[in-house]
């Protein structure tokens, strides 16, 4: 278990800097260029890579030893990050106000790829829970991986913009730079006990996402966990997408900050809480029910335009998210073969974030075109305007409640549904089997 938490502690200080990056650069970018345009691109083009790059990343912790893979990972964010250092000291500063310009867009990719090539450790991660942690002990384990991406998470949104504010992107490049560095040879001293690499029929092939699909089929009622998972990570997008705009209507943008700066805590305690009290005896009735928690907070959670009213539904909403998470990695761990974990889980990652680009693509036009008008001088400002309040903000929060309810029923829809009773006996005759297994 010690192994497990210097495996921890080292994926810690590596997403942290990843994260750090990748927002500090978008920050500068906007500063320099004062172009939405330009960061929304980033975005897209973020969300986009991390989905579509799952499948090739999962495949690759497949075929090599899970400490290879994860130090193939920091040495690609350490190449890549010196080479947008490089470029960063040779390129005259007004070149970097254009937000045309090909060397910008060099910069920002590079730097791109260097925060994604952290996924791999993500995806080689999980399998490790797996490989190191016993049967009993990884729906905790999970949970700690949880506590592990909010810390990270936390503390990058921080000091991001402090980084950038007082020390500017040559010595946020610096310190990256730097922390991967130490990564990497931690991480190459570190001994991780691996028997060997687990093959598959088709384990030549590069990302074998037939292979990989035939796996999960393997497992009646899988695909419709991950398809569920994806849904809810498309409505989620919603909030994701528009809740900046809503939170700035109602507080400043510097108590904007400092709040979800605390309320980002909630990643943390969720995943406290799973490491210490676990998932119980079935995590898919775990997630589920979670599920319906976090979708019945948002259907009230803008119900009145308070921000207080909103700071706890958020913070419930994001205290459920590990648990959410957590149980999905339990599962997948216990039902999927070794050998094909890295590429379940980077499948798994490709199709549910897929969800969030195509909903940022289509939820600003919805909000604008139906959602605001209906609350300003439609129909909606009649009908329920005296109790919801009437105004922009009012159809963001409209368009929230609605988004919850619809989350809501498609919950328990698919909790009634045959796929949820088949994944739920899979789950439950593996661990009666397991004692045999143990015992062979």
């Amino acid at each position: 278990m010690n192994r497990f938490y210097a495996i921890l502690a080292n994926s810690l200080v590596a997403s942290l800097t990843n994260n750090l990056v990748w927002f500090a650069v978008t920050f500068w970018v906007y500063l320099e260029t004062k172009s939405v345009v330009a960061t929304s691109l980033m975005a897209g083009v973020y969300s986009g890579t991390v989905a579509l790059s799952g499948f090739f990343l999962g495949s690759l912790v497949d075929r090599y030893k899970k400490k290879l893979s994860m130090l193939i990972s920091s040495l690609g964010s350490l190449v890549l990050y010196g080479l947008s250092f490089l470029i960063f000291i040779t390129t005259p500063e007004k070149i970097f106000k254009d937000p045309t310009s090909p060397i910008l867009w060099t910069f920002i990719i590079l730097s791109l790829v260097g925060a994604i090539a952290g996924n791999i450790r993500s995806i080689a991660l999980s399998t490790l829970v797996t490989v190191l942690i016993p049967e009993d002990g990884r729906d905790k384990a999970n949970g700690m991986v949880g506590t592990t991406n909010g810390v990270s998470f936390l503390v990058s949104s921080i000091f991001s913009g402090l980084i950038i504010g007082f020390l500017g992107i040559f010595w946020m490049l610096v310190i990256a730079i730097g922390l991967t560095a130490l990564v990497l040879i931690h991480l190459w001293l570190l001994e991780i006990p691996e028997k060997g690499i687990a093959h598959a029929e088709e384990h030549t092939k590069r990302i074998d996402i037939r292979g990989t699909i035939k796996a999960i089929n393997l497992v009646p009622g899988l695909f419709a966990l991950i398809f569920f998972n994806t849904f809810n990570n498309f409505l989620g997008g919603v909030f994701m997408s528009l809740m900046d705009a809503y939170g700035l209507s109602l507080v400043t943008v510097q108590t904007w900050g400092i709040l979800w700066g605390v309320l980002s805590l909630g990643f943390i305690i969720g995943g406290l809480i799973v490491s210490k009290k676990g998932l119980g005896k079935q995590p898919l009735r775990t997630l589920f029910l979670s599920n319906i928690a976090m979708w019945t907070v948002c259907v009230f959670f803008t119900i009145q335009a308070s921000i207080i009213l909103l700071a706890v539904g958020m913070f419930i909403y994001l205290c459920l998210i590990p648990v959410v998470e957590a149980a999905e990695q339990t599962i997948l761990q216990k039902l999927i073969t070794p050998e094909r974990q890295g590429r379940v889980f980077g499948f798994a990652q490709s199709i549910e974030q897929a969800a969030s680009p195509i909903t940022a693509f289509m939820i600003g036009p919805i909000a604008q075109l139906i959602f605001i008008p209906f609350m300003t001088t439609g129909v909606g400002v009649e009908l329920i305007g005296s109790w919801f309040g009437t105004g922009k903000d009012r159809g963001l929060a409209l368009l929230f409640t609605v988004t919850g309810l619809i989350g809501l029923i498609i919950t328990i829809i698919a909790m009634r549904s045959k796929a949820y009773d088949t994944l739920l006996a899979n789950y439950q005759k593996q661990i009666q089997l397991q004692p045999e297994v143990d015992n062979g």
